[in-house]
């Protein structure tokens, strides 16, 4: 995933940034403890918030841990949950097919990173494929479909989002109660069609420049790596529209001692993330920086 879905700090308690640090050093720990430290490589918040939302648990207890990342002062991190491990072994299988991916789209030489990781991960993807072999399977398929797809480089903004979205959908079905789990679905599958909308604004100019697909390329014939402010508008609306159909969603559950964070996500964070980087003033670095600062 992509490291786009993160709070806004601006109407968040200080309980509650340091309860969205120990998430996201727990889901580290999580992916240290069952696949090993080259999994911990693979974290970042959008995988954290997938943690967020599958936990079931009234109370989120952390404890002082020892972290590779600062191997003097530790962390805080989140005691271990099984919607933690779930999201655990989620991140890892989202990630190796995300790798397999990007081998097949980078071709020999601009693909090496991409065989390095998958050699690095395979053991951890091996292990998670036993553990969730549907997630698997339905991943697999989807992104099957959105190769082929941007293979045919299909003209259609809303086809191609559509199957990421059902990919990122597909992790609802980890949740046991029919109820929730419907929520969970229309609420991952928004947000699955704004990442994938919001990458494609975000490397709308290096995909023209490599020849990568780019929906937007065909839906806004902007074959010169930009968007005009009319072009701009209709795609902050379509944005817009899946950021309130997850709204819609988040309001029919009880998601307890995290409420208030996916909240800010929800309602804020990602409206402000759109924002930047349709206006060309986000930057990724910025989610290292943030990271580093945060850990």
């Amino acid at each position: 995933m992509f490291g786009y879905v993160r709070p806004s700090d601006g109407h968040l308690t200080a309980e509650d940034k340091q309860r969205f640090q120990a998430a996201y050093c727990g889901l580290c720990r999580s992916l240290g403890r069952r696949y090993g430290l080259a999994a911990r490589m693979i974290l970042n918040y959008d995988l954290a918030f997938l943690a967020m939302l599958l936990s079931r648990e009234p109370e989120c207890p952390t404890a002082h841990c020892r972290c590779p990342a600062h191997p003097i002062r530790g962390c805080d991190a989140l005691e271990p949950q099984s919607a933690f491990d779930t999201a655990a072994d989620l991140s890892v299988i989202l990630t190796w097919w995300q790798l397999t991916d990007g081998v097949a789209d980078h071709g020999f030489f601009r693909g090496l990173p991409y065989r390095a990781a998958l050699l690095a991960l395979g053991r951890a993807y091996r292990k998670a494929r036993a553990r969730r072999p549907g997630f698997d399977e339905r991943t697999r398929a989807h992104l099957e479909e959105l190769a082929r797809l941007e293979g045919e480089r299909c003209p259609s903004m809303d086809r191609a989002a559509d199957a990421f979205a059902a990919l990122l959908a597909g992790a609802a079905e980890e949740e046991p109660d029919p109820v929730r789990r419907r929520v969970l679905e229309q609420l991952l599958y928004h947000l699955g069609r704004w990442i994938y909308l919001v990458d494609a604004a975000d490397d709308l100019k290096k995909d023209v420049k490599s020849g990568s697909y780019n929906p937007l390329v065909y839906r806004f014939h902007a074959e010169c790596g930009t968007l005009t402010a009319e072009d701009r508008a209709a795609l902050a609306a379509t944005l817009d529209s899946s950021v309130r159909a997850m709204a819609a969603a988040f309001e029919l559950a009880d998601f307890g001692p995290w409420r208030a964070i996916i909240e800010s996500v929800v309602y804020e964070g990602l409206y402000a993330v759109g924002a930047a980087v349709l206006n060309g003033t986000f930057r990724k670095g910025h989610r290292r920086k943030q990271r580093k600062a945060g850990a």
